[in-house]
């Protein structure tokens, strides 16, 4: 996703001065005091305490599938490259999934390193989305056509597709740096809470050496409803769309199994059939399962982020936004993982390890029991 929605945080209004106080009590229309700055140091922690552990997990869990892929000759082909890909980047957003929801945070940076630190997290996640588009399409060829597969153009043109799935992330989150910014935009020339100020954080002044750096800074509104709307939800749509049309192909072909068993073995048909929809039930399930585990907290944050940054004075917990942001990207992150383990060719080299780990400790125990 992109980085800027999934750390999209609770707005804040600019501090109302003294003078402008003062004007509503003769008379004017009455400001409401400005909101306490929020709590930096316990949102840190609260984000440390729940992307920690969970990038961990996703960095050794994909490290673990690429040494199996790596170790097995047979599995170097063209589907597994693509696999191996998504999973290089699967590593790197679970190493930036720490960073993605301290964007929520002003702080006081140079101009480049905010630029950095909000751009390549974003770059690194929609390389993600992108990579993780490509191998359900090879997939879906796969099985869709799978006399023809190797002639469509993912398989002619490796290099070409590989350029596809990081060339466009790294060049639409390259955008504000180039330009498409709200940088120079006056505080005062633009309405509230559309997003054009360059300052939106805890209303302090920036600290020496920097200035103040938030999402709202790098980000300009039209950024972000293109990145969602253009990019995230229709490669979301994508994915499940292909993932339904493979399980209505998968049912046709139990359907004709089960008729090919009816007309070859009439007696033993009915149970096979049982067995085969049985599987073919545990697989839709299972299908399911992941999309509501690992899309649904997603997407259901892609909307709270719009719908917050749409109105002028939001309600809600900053710390509820930064708990909905790590759980929604970390979801989405645990799709390779997920995917990975349910191949077992990718999984073999860990099991063996494990099973010669514990012969080498059984052969072990009788002698220390003997001494």
């Amino acid at each position: 996703m992109n980085s800027y929605s999934y750390a999209l945080p609770v707005t804040e209004e600019p501090r109302t001065s003294t003078k402008a106080l003062q004007c509503g009590s003769e008379g004017g229309p009455a400001q409401e005091p400005p909101a306490m700055a929020p709590d930096y140091p316990s949102q840190e922690r609260l984000i440390l305490c729940l992307t920690l552990p969970l990038s961990t997990v996703i960095i050794l869990a994909n490290l673990l599938i690429i040494l199996g892929i790596a170790s097995n000759r047979q599995l170097h082909n063209t589907p597994n490259y693509f696999f191996l890909s998504l999973l290089v980047a699967a590593v790197f957003t679970g190493v930036a999934l720490p960073f993605i929801p301290r964007m929520v945070l002003s702080r006081a940076l140079a101009w480049r390193s905010c630029l950095l630190v909000h751009t390549f997290p974003n770059f690194l996640f929609l390389s993600f989305l992108f990579n993780l588009v490509m191998v359900h399409y090879e997939r879906y060829l796969c099985i869709a056509r799978p006399l023809h597969h190797s002639q469509f153009w993912v398989h002619r043109c490796f290099p070409l597709a590989l350029l596809a799935v990081w060339g466009p992330p790294l060049l639409y989150a390259s955008l504000p740096a180039f330009g498409w910014n709200n940088r120079g935009v006056a505080p005062n020339a633009s309405t509230p809470g559309n997003g054009s100020a360059p300052a939106a954080g805890n209303g302090s002044a920036p600290a020496a050496g920097g200035e103040e750096c938030s999402y709202r800074l790098v980000f300009p509104d039209a950024f972000i409803y293109l990145e969602v709307y253009g990019l995230l939800l229709p490669a979301i749509l994508g994915i499940a769309c292909m993932t339904g049309r493979v399980l209505w192909i998968a049912r046709a072909q139990v359907r004709d199994l089960c008729k090919l068993r009816r007309s070859v073995e009439r007696a033993q048909a009915v149970p096979a059939e049982h067995r085969l929809n049985l599987r073919y039930a545990r697989c839709v399930a299972a299908v399911s399962l992941v999309f509501v585990a690992c899309w649904v907290p997603y997407i259901v944050y892609l909307h709270v982020s719009v719908a917050l940054l749409r109105r002028e004075r939001p309600g809600g917990s900053s710390s509820t936004h930064i708990i909905l942001s790590c759980v929604g990207i970390g979801s989405t992150a645990v799709i390779p993982v997920v995917l990975g383990l349910a191949n077992r060719q990718y999984t073999d080299p860990a099991r063996r390890l494990l099973q010669a780990l514990r012969a080498g400790w059984a052969r072990q125990e009788p002698g220390d029991i003997a001494l």
